[in-house]
């Protein structure tokens, strides 16, 4: 997936260079509006890998999955059993396969590295509405709430799925870590 996405970013920078050209050469309200468009996807992609490396970077996948910020509510659970976030999270893409793969992590690892991509997916989330900005500058305010907006609820979805997923991984550790000190005391 990561080098999907990397391609995706590398042609919607291109053909929005492709797009200021065809402005900077017919001025129109058509030529701006593929600018614009090319511009926010641009930022969008461009944006969603600078944070995540930049989060990588800082803390490479060693959050303190027992913080507060990590907790879940019994009102949370609620709203993912609601919205069945169990059905269909199993559709949705990783970008790093490898960070939740039992092959290459323990399972402590593997809910860090959950804790740091919800982090990611946060950021983004609010990062997602700096667009909304441009409306000073470029009018279309509909378009660019409805962009950012739909791009924040994109990255919700994964936030709300570290968060589904985490403390089923937290029980498996709890119940190994038991298994480990019952096994230990009988052979005392």
């Amino acid at each position: 997936m990561k080098k999907v996405i990397h391609e995706i970013t590398y042609t919607v920078l291109v053909l929005t260079f492709i797009a200021l050209f065809v402005y900077l050469l017919y001025p129109s309200k058509t030529t701006l509006a593929l600018l614009i468009t090319g511009l926010t996807t641009s930022y969008h992609f461009v944006m969603r890998i600078i944070v995540g490396h930049s989060v990588d970077g800082i803390m490479k996948n060693k959050a303190n999955y027992h913080h507060q910020w990590y907790k879940i509510s019994k009102v949370e659970e609620k709203i993912y059993e609601v919205i069945k976030v169990g059905q269909w999270k199993k559709y949705m893409p990783t970008y790093s396969p490898e960070s939740f793969s039992l092959k290459h992590h323990t399972l402590e690892e593997i809910v860090m590295a959950m804790c740091q991509s919800e982090i990611v997916h946060e950021i983004i989330v609010v990062l997602s509405f700096v667009p909304v900005l441009a409306i000073f500058w470029l009018g279309e305010p509909v378009v660019f709430i409805i962009t950012s907006f739909l791009a924040a609820c994109f990255d919700m979805t994964f936030v709300i799925m570290q968060r589904y997923n985490r403390p089923r991984i937290i029980k498996l550790i709890e119940k190994r870590r038991d298994r480990q000190v019952n096994i230990s005391y009988k052979k005392q």
